[in-house]
């Protein structure tokens, strides 16, 4: 049913596009659909307006971008791509490797991109040394979010070790309140994951999650990191199952639950409902990675299009990479601009966290590509780490076993 649908969808959107002629117009495929992020990529729909650039907005629902990238294929392989479609990572490099995308060499060129956009960013914007992606913003993904009423609630002290971690989640639990807002979906558990890993120090999560060595994905430290995903995994609701992840911030937002571990998208969402940094709630690093920085960047990847659509096109990119729109829109979006000249003065309190996160593990060589989020690793190896981490999760592997079972899905799928 939800192939159907999706190709139904596909249908209905190709059919849509082609009754665009405007060549002063972008057709711009994306899944940011909640309060937040839909409030974030308003920014940009308004500033293309401004330019007399039409927007014909196409959102596909759901956090990983799975379903927007089944649309995609669809209207490629009819001849018909989008404009522009938000991607990540390894996906990016896989469009540019089949020849679909365009080169964006020029505008890089006038607004010295090259000078501006960290090295790992661009390792994923560029393919054979031309750019052919827009960076929008860099996403650290090792962050707790913690709800301030709950935090004082179980003693007001935040955590710096696992060791307080766990007896936070405990207070927690013995003031009626939820542990940890979670949803039961591959890559939120992916996303623990990745923090549970980066814990346990950078050299391991270069070797297990970048390197991919077969001997440091079975080992007894791998073991721990599952040991400790299972007692995570107590602290979390019964109802977690297919829950989206800004339902899981809502539960953190109204109180229901304590803590959430997620990217910091999340921050949009709490924005969204009214709330303060440092006030209604905590924006902290995972317990042991302060330092370090695992990181996804949101980037539009400009596809081949005809001609007459090439100006509204670059004008996209151009806007995305100006310095008023990183502002503009990172400020919404909760992440860290992707330029490195960016003035932090109108970010609150997280938001000048991560942007001064982000320098430090740049120049410190910790900031490493997310595995959960598509920078660590091509497509079909992330996929086989997501069925053991969340195979683990569920309770069909002991810690052992998931170590083991890692290893071997890693090894089958390079």
């Amino acid at each position: 049913m939800k192939k159907l649908l999706l190709g139904t969808a596909a249908v209905a959107l190709m059919s849509a596009s082609a009754t665009v002629a405007n060549a002063q117009s972008v057709e711009v495929l994306h899944w940011w659909t909640a309060g937040g992020e839909a409030a974030a990529l308003d920014v940009l729909r308004q500033d293309l307006e401004s330019q007399g650039i039409s927007w014909q907005d196409m959102p596909i629902a759901g956090g990983g971008g799975s379903d927007a990238m089944t649309v995609l294929r669809a209207r490629v392989t009819g001849g018909n791509p989008p404009t522009a479609v938000q991607m990540l990572g390894f996906d990016i490099l896989d469009w540019a490797a089949e020849g679909a995308l365009g080169n964006l060499d020029d505008i890089a060129s006038e607004q010295g991109w090259d000078e501006v956009v960290p090295e790992a960013l661009q390792a994923f914007s560029k393919y054979d040394g031309h750019w052919i992606a827009a960076p929008v913003n860099v996403h650290s993904t090792n962050w707790v979010w913690i709800n301030n009423d709950a935090l004082e609630a179980a003693g007001g002290e935040l955590p710096e070790s696992w060791e307080d971690l766990i007896a936070l989640l405990d207070n927690f639990r013995e003031q009626g309140i939820i542990p940890i807002g979670h949803g039961g979906q591959d890559w939120q558990d992916a996303t623990i994951f990745d923090a549970v890993v980066l814990s346990m120090g950078t050299d391991f999560y270069q070797s297990t999650m970048i390197d991919l060595d077969l001997d440091a994905l079975r080992s007894d430290t791998m073991v721990e990191v599952f040991d400790r995903m299972e007692t995570l995994r107590g602290y979390v609701d019964d109802n977690f199952s297919g829950r989206d992840w800004n339902i899981a911030s809502a539960m953190v937002i109204t109180g229901e639950a304590g803590m959430q571990f997620m990217g910091d998208w999340a921050k949009g969402e709490f924005l969204a409902a009214g709330l303060v940094p440092g006030e209604d709630f905590q924006c902290i690093r995972y317990p042991g990675t302060q330092g370090s920085v695992t990181f996804n960047a949101d980037q539009f990847a400009m596809f081949n299009v005809d001609a007459a659509q090439v100006e509204a096109q670059h004008a996209m990119a151009a806007s995305i990479l100006s310095p008023e729109f990183q502002v503009a829109f990172n400020t919404v979006k909760g992440s860290a601009p992707a330029r490195t000249d960016i003035d932090d003065s109108a970010f609150d309190a997280c938001g000048q966290k991560a942007i001064a996160d982000l320098a430090e593990a740049s120049a410190n060589g910790t900031l490493l590509g997310s595995m959960a989020h598509g920078h660590a690793n091509p497509a079909s190896v992330k996929n086989a780490m997501y069925d053991v981490i969340t195979g683990h999760f569920n309770g069909e592997y002991t810690s052992e076993e998931a170590a083991e079972e890692l290893s071997l899905a890693v090894e089958s799928a390079m």
